[in-house]
């Protein structure tokens, strides 16, 4: 039989071809396979990988790379994804975390004053909303998403984490009737619906709605934009993540709202990537 090792490097030049992955990428995508088919962790891995692999081993960890070879993301196969530092529940019914997405949590944490309500409008797994209130206690956190499936994530993730945070369904703003908010923070679908990148790669097995959005890519954008106004207290923050080539018009978008101090934040790429302003 092959060693761990041997069956490993062989799953991932399998994955790098097929997938278009670097070797690199793959080698980590199979170990995280090898560690859910089995029950344990890296470091398990590493002081048994000249260990041979007993035939149902071998088996268990063939099922799971076909999974992925079909292009199944690796996410959704091991049900949990790391964002923040922190593991989060994920599976079909949600978008799995990406790193991207962690520069608008920090960007609102730079800006939320003391004891802040804040509003994360479509939640998904609870990503942000969690690390929001994990990250600062003092703040208040309110989440909604029009999906009862993404809610039932959410709320496992928040009970896992200890987070105390409010879950509502609501499609934007619908369910909130007249509450007000200290910042309001988005991760919104903002693919244009006829983009190619939606039939490709992980993005094919994730919720489509969750994804696109109109023509180019902004009709979330400009509902939350416009409503979100009758929601912010005075002096409140909107913050929003959005596709590398559309920071100008969201900014765009903001300014012809009303929104002042409107920013700009790129991310660890260099890509524009989180744009918001203040309420005034």
């Amino acid at each position: 039989m092959p060693s761990l090792r041997q069956t490993l490097d062989s799953a991932a030049l399998e994955l790098a071809s097929q997938l278009g992955l670097d070797r690199h990428e793959a080698r980590i995508e199979t170990a995280a396979l090898a560690g859910h088919g089995f029950g344990v962790n890296r470091a398990w891995l590493i002081a048994h990988d000249r260990d041979e692999l007993s035939p149902e081993r071998l088996a268990t960890l063939q099922a799971l790379i076909e999974r992925r070879r079909q292009g199944e993301p690796v996410a959704y196969i091991v049900g949990q994804r790391e964002f923040y530092g922190r593991e989060f529940k994920v599976g079909p019914g949600v978008l799995i975390p990406r790193p991207e997405t962690e520069h608008l949590v920090e960007a609102a944490l730079k800006r939320a004053p003391q004891n802040a309500r804040v509003l994360d409008i479509g939640t998904g797994s609870g990503c942000i909303a969690i690390t929001l209130k994990l990250e600062r206690p003092d703040l208040a956190v309110t989440a909604v998403d029009l999906s009862a499936p993404a809610l039932d994530i959410a709320r496992a993730n928040a009970a896992a984490l200890d987070a105390e945070v409010a879950f509502i369904a609501s499609n934007l703003f619908a369910a909130l009737d007249d509450r007000q908010f200290d910042m309001i923070v988005s991760n919104p679908p903002y693919i244009p619906a006829a983009d190619a990148h939606l039939t490709q790669g992980d993005l094919r097995f994730e919720p489509q709605n969750a994804l696109a959005s109109g023509p180019d890519g902004l009709d979330a954008i400009r509902l939350i934009v416009a409503q979100a106004k009758c929601h912010l207290a005075p002096g409140g923050w909107l913050l929003f993540e959005h596709g590398y080539d559309q920071g100008e018009t969201v900014q765009g978008l903001l300014k012809t709202a009303g929104y002042a101090e409107v920013f700009l934040e790129q991310d660890l790429a260099g890509q524009p990537r989180v744009s918001g302003g203040r309420l005034l």
